[in-house]
């Protein structure tokens, strides 16, 4: 099956089309700048060499469009017409309670969708618009939506229900959902593959870092806790947003600066955790050369950046009574050589040894970094949840 994979954003779209025969992507790229006058889209040619193609104003519906354009060119594309797309993948952000598994888009799924806006209201809305350009630009091609939130949807109520005044978990939803569900779920199903673990009797932990980040306790294949919460501000120090936080601290600042609801979402999501730390950039390789240059604050994010991992790598250790497996993936995980070898260090009263020179020369690569005797394994796994939707997508059509 060919499945066009879509990730929309409230300014962007990602697209991967997928051969799901042989899992080989065959075409991939983005349109940025959605509703701004230089929006324009980017993609990789069948020879691997990369091309901008200038939009200019667009909506998302344009968007897709530009995309399709460019998959069906006689000189850029990859298929003649858009027939050769059996189905389409969405990636949707929030499922809230309601889908705990992919589904078949039909009109009640996108209502029930929609019922999430104001639990993903950046997100939710933008991947709705997805879905409605296809159904625009191709009516009968069928439709599938994954979900960030579904895999979590296994964690026990103990792990994902806040001590808060009840009615707020029975009016309004307010509890524990986790993201990077779509990612979580590949990389540990990928680790008890290419780690021969037994899929029945095993412990991962799922380290998912980036510029967002978040941790997963994968108990026998499901999701027992996750580092992040309601929305994806909980958990890890990361790139702009703030992670875990004294929630006093926040109705101390807004108090002592009149800030406004909107005022704390902009700090607690786009001036924090990294960037916000260092006045400098969430990008971790500008800290990592910033601390090799002597910066102190550099320094000390890093310290509290891999600090917080270590948290929660050992918190989840506890809570499974152990881990047969330690993962790393996402664009710092699967490249920051300094960041995996500092989190594994303090981990060695649990078992953990790291080859370190093997680490350092690991870079995106399915490689197991600890040593034969370390008694947890510790792997680098390149995440892929464009595969991920591919496939769901091709088994939910399928079962039609």
């Amino acid at each position: 099956m060919k499945i066009l994979v879509l990730n929309c954003g409230s300014s962007s779209v990602k697209y991967k089309l997928i051969d799901t025969a042989t899992d080989a992507t065959m075409a991939e790229g983005g349109v940025e700048k959605i509703g701004l006058p230089d929006g324009f889209l980017k993609f990789k040619r069948p020879d691997g060499s990369k091309q901008i193609m200038e939009l200019g104003l667009t909506d998302h519906e344009g968007a897709v469009k530009a995309i399709l354009g460019v998959l069906t060119d006689p000189k850029e594309g990859c298929i003649k017409s858009y027939d050769e797309i059996d189905a389409v993948g969405h990636r949707v952000v929030h499922g809230a309670e309601k889908f705990n598994k992919s589904v078949l888009i039909t009109d009640e799924v996108i209502q029930q969708v929609k019922d999430c806006y104001p639990l993903a209201p950046l997100h939710n809305p933008a991947n709705i618009t997805g879905i409605e350009a296809i159904t625009a630009l191709m009516p009968n091609v069928p439709q599938v939506g994954v979900f960030d939130t579904a895999f979590h949807q296994t964690m026990p109520a103990k792990a994902y229900m806040y001590p808060l005044p009840y009615r707020y978990y029975k009016e309004d939803g307010v509890r524990r959902y986790g993201f990077h569900g779509t990612s979580h779920r590949y990389v540990s199903g990928r680790a008890i593959e290419f780690l021969g673990l037994d899929p029945d009797n095993c412990k991962i932990i799922t380290c998912h870092v980036g510029n967002g980040g978040s941790i997963t306790a994968v108990l026998n294949g499901k999701s027992v806790d996750t580092s992040m919460g309601l929305t994806p501000t909980e958990g890890l120090m990361m790139g702009t947003r703030v992670g875990d936080v004294d929630p006093g601290v926040l109705t101390y600042i807004a108090g002592k600066h009149n800030l406004t609801i909107d005022d704390l979402q902009r700090v607690i999501n786009k001036e924090s955790g990294v960037a916000g730390f260092t006045e400098m950039s969430n990008d971790m390789r500008e800290i990592e050369a910033a601390d090799n240059a002597g910066n102190e604050r550099a320094h000390l994010a890093l310290e509290m950046y891999e600090h917080r991992i270590i948290k929660y790598v050992g918190a989840y250790a506890a809570e499974m009574g152990g881990v047969d497996a330690i993962v790393f993936t996402g664009g710092v995980g699967e490249n920051q050589t300094g960041v995996r070898e500092n989190v594994c260090a303090p981990l060695a009263f649990m078992g953990v040894k790291l080859d370190n020179e093997l680490n350092a020369r690991t870079r995106g690569t399915e490689t197991v970094i600890s040593t034969p005797d370390s008694k947890v394994k510790v792997a680098v796994i390149p995440t892929d949840e464009e595969l991920m939707i591919a496939r769901d997508t091709e088994q939910i059509v399928n079962a039609r």
